[in-house]
């Protein structure tokens, strides 16, 4: 028999996961801040999309055209289904790479995204993709990828090896991958029991073995798992891409923008050394211990003038997402713990409260009389979108046209809350990206289209739904067994997102 997995795990599905960093709208203000030319995104694909969350998302929320295969016949099917109600139209495969990249009928692409599949598959696989980038990727077109990497992974290498050939020789023949990855763990924790000089000698491996066993199998089974998994170093990611003519172009993470928060500053003179900025990148991999690295890369970079970045930066829109009571100045990073400084950021999140769109330059004009630079103000836009706070804006014109397919897709998520909350984002056209939404805010959602008008109607109409499955809500480790416990919490949840969640989805034009 054809084995069609090419050693990677497909007896359990991946996890209906959403990652910001493959909506190719985020790339702009990466791009301005590095002090590069952003190309216009027409078209776009993914490779390895999972369950298509990401893909369905950025192809109802953008004007984008998007394809993009996965080889797992179960989860591309699933993310075509997505495709199909939204009318999205992503054309999406179930094809293995090589597969996918004979076909005829693909444009050439501006953007193409790879999130957690480098790492996990063949050298064979990774040639194909990058003759396929090569081949497809416009010139000044950007790549966005994610993968494991040293030196953060050094340690742990061994261990994922010992873990997985456990799973091969000791796994009950039939048995599936989940009672193999059980077993496995348990054997780590014999193992560390006998005090091994390896555990000596790196003493947080067995923490992170501890970590993994609390972790969704399905991640870990994907994770770790798969017969082919190697983390690699940057110069070696740099060397894999130079046939495709790629150039790194900046971290797709808006923290590591500020080195204030992730290096000290005797690490900072020292990179400032180093004139090659591709051995500052793996020097700096080793300053913070880089364990998972999400990148930009283009094939043809153009520098901008100081002039043109300004004005690019100055013309960008972001929107606050979280409520602004809600906002915490604190952000981890590779120093740890980092505090915003309040006289630089409560200014700018004053303006932002409202939930309405603002350029950088309108943030600039009201916060003149602060006190606050212009520096200042993009780089705590920097700051506040890494964290999760602020979201960009995408072109006022396509919103209402990705409209007409985000509030389809929504509506057809939200359906699938009633039952589950693995999906726990919805689309948004105002960022042309995902948001994430826990199960009962979607339907509390839901409620509201159904006219329901007040927090008890929308909670009254949730239970309805959770008590036809016999489902209860957990509070505090403890089942609430009545329908008049159940009920009150919901409704006091219910009252919590009237105030705090309901303006912000209003705002995404999620609602």
């Amino acid at each position: 028999m054809t084995d069609w997995t090419a050693g990677y795990v497909a007896d359990i599905g991946y996890t209906f996961g959403y990652y910001q960093e493959l909506n190719p709208l985020r790339l702009k203000m990466a791009f301005l801040n590095a002090g590069l030319s952003c190309p216009e995104f027409g078209s776009a694909c993914e490779l390895g999309f999972g369950q298509g969350v990401s893909a369905n998302i950025h192809a109802a929320a953008t004007i984008t055209q998007w394809a993009g295969t996965d080889f797992n016949p179960s989860q591309a099917a699933f993310a075509q289904e997505l495709a199909a109600v939204s009318g999205n139209g992503a054309k999406l495969f179930d094809q293995a790479f090589d597969e996918f990249a004979g076909r005829s009928d693909l444009p050439e692409f501006d953007y193409i995204g790879l999130h957690g599949i480098w790492s996990w598959i063949s050298n064979g696989n990774r040639s194909v993709i990058v003759d396929f980038i090569r081949k497809k990727l416009k010139v000044g077109g950007v790549l966005y990828i994610s993968y494991n990497t040293q030196p953060g992974w050094a340690a742990m290498v061994p261990m994922r090896d010992l873990l997985t050939e456990h799973s091969e020789v000791m796994g009950a023949s039939g048995q599936g991958i989940v009672p193999r990855i059980d077993a496995a763990l348990a054997f780590a924790d014999k193992l560390f029991a006998t005090n091994p000089a390896f555990a000596r000698a790196n003493p947080a491996i067995a923490d992170r073995v501890t970590k993994i066993k609390k972790q969704n199998r399905n991640y870990v089974a994907h994770e770790y798992f798969n017969r082919d998994w190697l983390p690699m170093s940057f110069a070696d990611m740099a060397r894999w891409l130079e046939p495709a003519k790629l150039g790194f172009a900046c971290s797709a993470n808006y923290l590591d923008f500020v080195d204030a928060i992730n290096l000290t500053a005797e690490q900072q003179t020292l990179l400032n050394e180093i004139p090659d900025m591709m051995f500052r990148q793996t020097v700096r991999d080793f300053m913070v211990n880089q364990q998972f690295r999400k990148d930009y890369w283009v094939k043809g970079a153009r520098k901008l003038s100081l002039l043109e970045q300004a004005e690019g930066l100055r013309a960008q829109k972001v929107l606050l997402t979280t409520h602004r009571a809600d906002v915490t100045l604190k952000v981890s990073a590779g120093l740890g713990e980092a505090t915003m400084t309040e006289a630089v950021y409560n200014p700018v999140l004053d303006v932002l409260a409202d939930h309405k769109p603002k350029t950088i330059v309108q943030l600039e004009q009201a916060v003149k009389d602060k006190g606050v630079s212009y520096g200042q103000i993009t780089q705590a836009v920097m700051m506040l979108i890494g964290a999760g706070h602020l979201a960009s804006v995408q072109d006022e014109a396509a919103i209402p046209k990705a409209r007409k397919y985000t509030d389809k897709l929504n509506a057809h998520l939200m359906q699938k809350a009633r039952s589950s909350g693995d999906i726990s984002y919805l689309a948004s056209p105002v960022t042309g990206g995902g948001f994430a939404v826990p199960r009962f805010v979607q339907l509390f959602a839901m409620a509201i289209s159904h006219g329901k008008k007040q927090p008890p109607d929308w909670a009254q109409f949730t239970w309805s739904i959770l008590a036809a499955q016999g489902q209860k809500i957990l509070k505090a480790g403890a089942t609430l067994e009545t329908a008049e416990e159940n009920i009150a919490e919901l409704t006091a949840q219910a009252d919590a997102f009237a105030t705090k969640q309901l303006p912000v989805l209003k705002a995404l034009q999620i609602i």
